[in-house]
């Protein structure tokens, strides 16, 4: 019998949702052909996702972020974004400063910030500019060293408010980690509301959700460029799935892959000039590879089973993907230079939806054990760690720093995103309050 293999489903169906020996897309077909047809138009969307966040990393920071000053209540919701950021990880004891705003220009008293318990403060302020821009400055000091630690000015306009905010925060991130901070990144994500699914943009935080497409039949798979710049996706509105490579800042979108038959699983190669994708063209489910305006078709794999879910390794000389050939489903690397495919997975019967982490190191993949959860193959020792507690656990992505993964759950019947830190100490539930929130991927980081 060929395995069964798991996937999110338009329809609602009760967990686990399987389908048996053929892609997802198959099944969504049928389901797509029973509704109405015609994309519609996609103004910004009103819900908002909510965030619930559990456990703490294995070591915290202590950080005290004042109130910035201003003549209004934005520098308080500057302050407030960015204590939201870092209160996120799991990675920062949050010192309380009380309701006094403190600029960047201040006189600090380290001592008694010490004696609070901060090793370090960031303030700053926000004004009106004659311009009609705004001016946020900020500084972030040693409390222990007693010395600036960071310091900038930002010119922003009013609705470039938040991800002032996020940037800041980012830079807080970085200066007290070591890491590169990813709270002005962005996430995509399908919300699927009675009979209309939604391609959602919204920042890292689950906040300023936007709709870059809606229609009455399914979207699936959305994938970022590596610029940030695109998505691809899978929409069935011309009554089969089509892959269409759509360009945020305009709207503009091109159909890439509308062959004979099914066409999924859209994947960026790192540089973003091609995709591998997923076609029936020839029969079963095999990959294939084209460049991002549709010309150049390869054919990639040949096998007699289903090779489906490719992701490029960093450097693009490899993909890895899903297939059935051994007689489950496992995680494939095959050599784009050499052809040569190799199987990566080996525990448990049942392991999909690859995905690596930015530096190559770390495979993630949803597996079956106790119910669908997701884990973590590292790929030098090969020690494998489950960093959910299972369920309908699916869609994993890396943050663009590698330090958190964002996926697909199920609470209260419907769908909701979640995110985990790759050790597994710290959870995030992001959901929203109507509606199934389902296929997420996590945006690079952004140039501006």
């Amino acid at each position: 019998m060929t395995p069964a293999f798991h996937a999110s489903l338009p329809d609602g169906a009760a967990a686990p949702r399987l389908f048996r020996g053929v892609h997802r897309l198959l099944r969504l077909g049928m389901l797509a052909l029973g509704a109405a047809a015609g994309a519609l138009l996609a103004p910004a969307a009103q819900a908002q996702l909510t965030v619930q966040i559990s456990g703490v990393g294995a070591s915290q920071y202590p950080v005290a972020v004042a109130n910035f000053e201003s003549a209004d209540q934005q520098g308080k919701a500057v302050a407030d974004i960015i204590r939201a950021d870092l209160g996120r990880t799991g990675l920062f004891k949050l010192i309380d400063t009380g309701d006094t705003p403190l600029s960047e220009s201040a006189m600090i008293g380290f001592a008694a910030w010490k004696t609070r318990g901060a090793d370090s403060l960031a303030v700053g302020s926000v004004q009106r500019a004659a311009d009609g821009r705004t001016d946020v400055r900020y500084r972030l000091v040693d409390t222990v060293k007693e010395a600036q630690m960071d310091g900038v000015a930002f010119s922003t306009s009013p609705a470039e408010m938040r991800r002032t905010a996020h940037q800041i925060a980012d830079r807080i991130y970085e200066k007290l980690t070591g890491d590169r901070g990813v709270f002005a990144t962005r996430i995509a994500y399908v919300l699927k509301r009675g009979d209309i699914y939604e391609l959602q943009i919204a920042d890292a935080d689950g906040q300023n959700a936007q709709t870059a497409l809606r229609s009455r039949e399914p979207i699936i798979s959305p994938a970022w460029s590596p610029d940030g710049s695109r998505l691809a996706y899978v929409s069935f509105e011309s009554r089969k799935p089509v892959v269409y490579v759509h360009t945020i800042a305009t709207g503009q979108r091109i159909p890439v892959a509308n062959f004979k038959g099914n066409n999924s699983a859209p994947a960026w190669a790192p540089d973003g000039s091609r995709l591998a994708v997923v076609l029936t063209r020839d029969g079963l489910s095999q990959i294939y590879l084209l460049n991002a305006d549709g010309s150049g078709l390869r054919r990639l794999t040949q096998s007699p089973g289903i090779d489906t879910e490719p992701t490029f390794t960093p450097d693009g000389r490899a993909i890895l993907f899903t297939s059935d050939r051994g007689g489950s489903p496992q995680i494939y690397r095959l050599n784009l230079d050499t052809n040569q495919v190799e199987r990566v997975t080996f525990k448990g019967n049942y392991n999909i939806s690859p995905k690596l982490s930015p530096d190559g190191k770390t495979l993630l993949y949803v597996t079956r054990r106790t119910g669908y959860q997701i884990a973590s193959l590292d790929l030098a020792t090969g020690n494998e760690f489950l960093l959910t507690n299972g369920g309908r656990d699916e869609s994993p992505s890396f943050a663009p720093n590698g330090k958190m993964i964002l996926y697909a759950t199920a609470q209260g019947g419907r769908g909701v995103l979640a995110a985990v830190s790759s050790d597994g100490r710290v959870t995030q539930t992001l959901s929203v309050l109507s509606g199934d929130v389902r296929e997420p991927t996590w945006g690079p980081f952004l140039n501006n």
